[in-house]
């Protein structure tokens, strides 16, 4: 098996994969200790059982391996660069080189339109298509650390050299069924640059909080704010900074100095003084005195919508009806939140569109205005005209 360590033997490799239809990549990297994703392994393999199989070791190459020839790979657009649960390998490339494999194949996306279910893992599928055990021993490998073992490396290889017979697989099942723009979608989210953008003043969204006070909420999204920007300017992960059940305790506190602050049950240590310390009571101070009109503005999205409830239920029940009978991952048709909105009298969202209505989006209108019933027989939920 080749390592690369030089600029110039990947953008060998590069070339040649030029000259191929796809090529597998995959990565290794740590996160637990940074904000961005370390990379620290990039493995690719060229199709074909003997194809060109290469890790790609960026931590043992140093300054004498520039990825760019990586990249130009990435802009070459006759070659398909194909991935299993893609979203963190591209989330690493598009942060260090400003740039996403295009075209781009996911088989973890194509795998939930072909039958294998929600988030189906790689393990599964190599069993399934393959017919190969993958060898678990160097599954929790820091992949940080050098010298890597022999062992190391073929774990690491059989990423890429598995995922050419499940991506020849796959592709042929999308042609055969014509479900290939099923999956486009989702691959327009993964090469979207606004998937991997966390802006500071939208991160309070991802702390959750059953408080609806606008006030409350307003101290959160400047705490919110605030750790953002320290952790990226920093790299280190949000939690280092403070967590978010101590975000949620100074909103709820609000603090107003280092006394107050060092009377917190979960705040670390190292928090309750200096830069930390400074920044956290900024932001509740900016917080309690933001004007009323800028504070957040609470909402229970089902109450808003005025769900009916019961057909929501019976909405589900339909959605994973149709889902099996498709052999289509239920969470690729319609979300539990769109099913909310169609149960309230929403009409605007993708699962009443495109392939999605016609899986799915037909039915759910016609149940909604009781054309059809659901009944069981069987174990198995049929659709029945009334």
């Amino acid at each position: 098996m080749q390592t690369i360590l030089t600029t110039e033997d990947l953008a060998r490799f590069c070339e040649a994969a030029k000259a191929e239809p796809y090529v597998t990549i995959d990565t290794e990297f740590l996160r637990e200790r940074t904000y961005w994703s370390k990379l620290c392994l990039i493995q690719m393999a060229l199709p074909g059982k003997t194809g060109d199989a290469v890790l790609v070791d960026p931590i043992a190459g140093g300054e004498g391996l520039s990825l760019e020839p990586l990249y130009d790979l990435f802009r070459h657009e006759a070659t398909v660069k194909v991935f299993h649960a893609a979203r963190q390998d591209l989330e690493i490339f598009f942060v260090e080189g400003k740039v996403f494999p295009k075209p781009l194949f996911d088989t973890q996306v194509a795998a939930m339109v072909c039958g294998f279910g929600e988030q189906v893992g790689y393990e599964t599928l190599v069993r399934k298509i393959a017919r190969e055990n993958l060898d678990k021993t160097s599954r929790f490998t820091d992949w940080s650390r050098r010298p890597l073992s022999d062992a190391q490396k073929v774990y690491a290889l059989a990423d890429v050299t598995h995922l050419r017979v499940i991506y020849e697989f796959l592709s042929k099942e999308l042609a055969r069924t014509g479900r290939q723009p099923w999956v486009e979608e989702e691959l327009a989210i993964l090469l979207a640059p606004e998937t991997y953008i966390t802006l500071p003043d939208e991160a309070w969204e991802r702390v959750k909080t059953r408080t609806t006070s606008a006030r409350f909420l307003g101290v959160v999204r400047e705490l919110a704010k605030f750790r953002e920007v320290f952790a990226q300017a920093r790299n280190i992960p949000r939690s280092r900074v403070y967590k978010d059940d101590a975000l949620l305790e100074l909103a709820s506190t609000k603090p107003a100095n280092y006394e107050d602050l060092g009377r917190s049950r979960l705040l670390l240590r190292e928090a309750r003084r200096g830069e930390i310390a400074d920044g956290i009571l900024a932001a509740v101070k900016a917080g309690l005195e933001a004007r009323p009109e800028d504070l957040p503005k609470p909402q229970d999205e089902r109450d808003q919508l005025q769900v009916n409830s019961a057909l929501a239920d019976l909405l589900r029940v339909l959605l994973k009806a149709k889902s099996e009978e498709a052999g289509v991952a239920a969470k690729l048709i319609a979300s539990s939140s769109e099913l909310d909105v169609i149960a309230s009298g929403g009409r605007e969202v993708d699962a009443l569109k495109g392939w999605r209505r016609e899986v799915f989006g037909a039915d759910a209108l016609r149940l909604c205005k009781g054309e059809i019933a659901l009944s069981a027989k069987g174990g198995a939920v049929r659709v029945v005209p009334v």
